[in-house]
């Protein structure tokens, strides 16, 4: 997935998702925490392939992997094209208007347009992209 897109969460915590990202993330798909403090959504082969992966975990790795599924939800676009992001997600990323949708690869992202800002100046340098290239070996 790729792309950056900003839109609006509605009165309910609704969100749109952009037709590209339609497309690849599906009619259904799961969003749950990140790393960062943002939000992360799968599609559902997506979201099979990394369950998959923590099924295949030693026991005492996969119970801190507990988080990401207590958390995930599974969302359904309504027929405006938006998705319905549970109230303890949203806290969780910081989400309360302004939202940023980044493609990043497998799945996307949802971030605080605001804490999106900051951490688009500090990985948007030369240095980095550079950084980044070599160890692609690009």
């Amino acid at each position: 997935m790729t792309g950056e897109y900003e839109h609006n969460l509605d009165s309910k915590g609704r969100l749109f998702i952009p037709a590209r990202l339609k497309e690849e993330l599906g009619q259904v798909f799961y969003v749950t925490l990140s790393m960062d403090k943002c939000l992360s959504a799968y599609s559902e082969a997506s979201w099979q392939s990394f369950s998959d992966k923590v099924n295949s975990m030693p026991y005492v790795q996969q119970k801190q992997m507990r988080p990401l599924f207590a958390y995930a939800a599974k969302c359904e676009l309504d027929a405006q094209g938006r998705v319905l992001l549970p109230q303890k997600l949203r806290s969780y990323a910081g989400l309360t208007k302004n939202v940023t949708v980044v493609g990043c690869n497998n799945h996307a992202e949802f971030w605080d347009s605001a804490e999106w800002q900051k951490v688009n100046e500090m990985e948007m340098t030369p240095e980095n992209i550079a950084s980044v290239m070599q160890e692609l070996m690009f």
